[in-house]
């Protein structure tokens, strides 16, 4: 049998654990495991794309395990009164090839997206960053404001949508935390969201090459969390915002984010740091408290690997354990017939029409 997560088993485990708690635990998984980027067998993700949207799959390895994720995008599903982006994945043994957990990813998803961006925004924010401006206030809105309010003390967010009523369900949805002094204030334009906000996420889904912060938005010091631009063709940050001598530019896997993030606007020669070259020593995170540092995350396998990994053990860990029959279980691995032929009846005699003459 094999361990089977959907969504009343990642709704249990969160409600036991705690969403707050499960980001900040998933955050240390997934640095754990970027500090050991070396042991992984890393490529970019398979891309189908449409013009509705776009299917992937994300594999990657570290020769004892295995994982894929199955996602798609779809900026226009919510019109349809579907989600933007549902996912599943798959944790497997290298040794025997035997998947050990299916899970539904469409809500872990979204967790990881939040536990990767704050635990960038540890590295690369200044320490006393109290001030966020969410743009976008769609489906990940909430669970980046639960990440940066827990991981990093965030006081006050600023938020835009050009849908004002997504706006308010994230208000709504935030003021059920019961946060003591934490400010939520709604604003009227991307300017003024960030407008005084320390740290800034993007979290738009419109697949075109948007222009959601321009240059004159960003000051000296400020962390740029740049979420939604994650395919071919489809960014929000002006070039020129990367071009200032005053910013550096991270990624996670420099090819895949040269293909799909905010430096698919740069030239070749582009310099970048890949995210685990901080956590290992090997490069600086930010350099002064007036360097702008940009965050071009896209999501990678390495991430769902880690949430994949992290759910595996606590269902585990909680008695929250279900199980698919994915695999058979044969008494002779070599007859794998015997498993049909010991629940149905073969026929026989030929089917009509095919009998000999």
């Amino acid at each position: 049998m094999v361990a089977y997560i959907g969504i009343e088993g990642i709704q249990r485990i969160v409600e036991r654990v705690g969403v707050a708690t499960f980001i900040e635990g998933l955050a240390a998984e997934i640095e754990a495991d970027y500090r050991r980027w070396n042991d992984f067998d890393k490529s970019m993700r398979h891309a189908v794309h449409s013009p509705a949207g776009v299917i992937e799959l994300m594999p990657i390895s570290d020769g004892r395990l295995y994982s894929f994720k199955y996602v798609n995008g779809h900026p226009q599903n919510t019109s349809l009164g579907l989600l933007t982006v549902t996912a599943f994945g798959v944790l497997a043994d290298v040794k025997t090839g035997y998947p050990l957990l299916l899970s539904e990813l469409t809500v872990t998803t979204a967790l990881r997206t939040a536990a990767m961006s704050a635990l960038a925004a540890r590295w690369l924010a200044r320490p006393d960053s109290r001030a966020m401006a969410l743009i976008g206030n769609g489906a990940q809105s909430e669970f980046q404001a639960i990440a940066f309010h827990h991981m990093l003390d965030i006081r006050e967010f600023r938020l835009f949508d050009v849908d004002s009523q997504a706006t308010a369900k994230l208000v709504r949805n935030l003021h059920a935390f019961q946060w003591p002094g934490v400010q939520f204030r709604p604003c009227g334009s991307t300017a003024e969201a960030v407008r005084g906000a320390d740290i800034v996420s993007t979290l738009t889904a419109d697949k075109r090459k948007a222009t959601i912060l321009t240059p004159d938005m960003v000051s000296p010091g400020m962390h740029l969390n740049a979420v939604g631009g994650d395919c071919p063709g489809k960014t929000e940050l002006h070039p020129d915002i990367l071009h200032r001598p005053d910013a550096r530019v991270f990624v996670e896997f420099e090819p895949q984010s040269r293909m799909e993030g905010e430096i698919q606007q740069m030239p070749a020669g582009f310099a970048v740091t890949e995210f685990a070259h901080v956590l290992g020593g090997a490069a600086p995170g930010r350099g002064s408290a007036d360097e702008v540092t940009i965050f071009d995350s896209v999501g990678f396998a390495l991430e769902d690997y880690s949430a994949l990994r992290y759910l595996y053990k606590l269902q585990r860990q909680y008695n929250q354990s279900r199980e698919i029959d994915l695999i058979p279980h044969l008494d002779n691995p070599k007859d794998l017939f015997a498993l049909l032929a010991s629940t149905a009846t073969v026929a026989a005699t030929p089917a009509a029409g095919l009998a000999s003459a």
